[in-house]
């Protein structure tokens, strides 16, 4: 059976803040500081702020493709289209033409993103009141059907880099994130696909160690297969870790893990994700491999996101020389513990280091 696992809401924002170096903005900050009793009603108060900065910025723009019949040539003529005209004596040219137009699909999904929250039952009324004020901004503009967005083709450049955070945000409402309350608690309960917040929480996660730990180097490190002199590499899948950090010979490969089961059973014994165990292994030996000759200590870290399993991953095993862990990290608690936890997995390796 499966088991759900939840987030305290204001979690969920200052999981964003890492994410998102956007919402460090200082009209962003008066959002830690509310009371939200439902993450829609979060997400609304985000895209108002965000949404605003926008505004005074300007939207973004886009060339479009435009055909229009006109007295005087702009663009491209279409000749087909402009012989029809003059043989039914119109003296005018169709012209092929483009436009700089804000009817582009990064607005699009913003303001059918606005619409769905507004219609929403559970964002308060101050943030319906923000959100209607918001929508006249964007008369011009077409809504789009959540289903026929291709998220992969958004491409964001210096010109449109500050939709990032508002189209993540976009992205967490259409994906149908649902609320369960429970009296005196409000936790974000697990939806159709957890691959939504698994991409937040692996974000989170190396955000957090490149801001809070300014002398580790952490990427999301590609590893080398080490292969028998002459052998083809051909088809072998690349390896991209989730999180690598390092400093100076230390490295520590983390694959951050969010699932709604975080152990196998099989007759009433319980075990890690064998392909998750596999995963992780290949990942440190061929790191290992890759350094031989120098000095250098390669471990490696499976970090579930906490269920509500009565049994949770919490191991530590030696594989040929190598560390390799299991553990959680419970995202159902205060922050400030969250942050102890992940501090403690950097100080537990790499010793007491400079925080930011």
């Amino acid at each position: 059976m499966t088991q759900d696992k939840s987030i305290f809401i204001k979690n969920i924002y200052y999981m964003l803040t890492y994410a998102f170096s956007d919402l460090h903005q200082s009209c962003m900050e008066d959002i830690a500081v509310e009371k939200f009793d439902n993450i829609h009603d979060l997400f609304a108060s985000i895209l108002v702020n965000g949404i605003s900065l926008q505004l005074k910025r300007g939207l973004h723009r886009t060339y479009l493709e435009r055909q229009d019949v006109l007295p005087v040539m702009r663009g491209k003529i279409n000749l087909p289209e402009t012989i029809r005209n003059r043989i039914a004596h119109k003296n005018v040219l169709t012209c092929n033409y483009d436009e700089l137009s804000e009817n582009n699909l990064f607005n699009q999904i913003l303001k059918t993103t606005v619409r769905l929250l507004f219609k929403h039952g559970e964002v308060s009324a101050k943030n319906k009141i923000a959100l209607k004020k918001i929508l006249p901004f964007f008369s011009d503009i077409d809504e789009i059907k959540p289903a026929a967005i291709l998220w992969t083709r958004l491409g964001f450049q210096r010109s449109n880099q500050t939709y990032q955070l508002l189209l993540g945000i976009c992205r967490l409402v259409f994906d149908g994130l649902l609320l369960t309350t429970t009296k005196g608690e409000h936790k974000l309960a697990s939806f159709l696909s957890d691959e939504c917040l698994h991409r937040l929480y692996e974000k989170f996660i190396l955000a957090f160690y490149r801001k809070r730990y300014p002398l580790l180097h952490a990427h999301p490190a590609q590893i080398p297969w080490i292969l028998d002199p002459d052998d083809s590499r051909a088809m072998l899948p690349i390896m991209q870790t989730d999180i690598t950090l390092s400093l100076n010979n230390k490295i520590l490969i983390i694959d951050a893990k969010y699932y709604s089961q975080t152990l196998q059973h099989q007759y009433d014994s319980f075990s890690i994700h064998s392909h998750n165990l596999y995963q992780i292994f290949t990942y440190v030996k061929n790191k290992e491999a890759e350094l031989a000759g120098t000095p250098h200590e390669v471990a490696g870290l499976i970090l579930y996101a906490k269920t509500n399993e009565a049994i949770q991953p919490d191991n530590s095993y030696t594989m040929s020389g190598n560390r390799i862990q299991a553990r959680t990290l419970d995202l159902n608690c205060d922050f400030s513990v969250i942050v102890s936890a992940l501090d403690y997995i950097v100080q537990s390796f790499f010793g007491s280091l400079a925080v930011l």
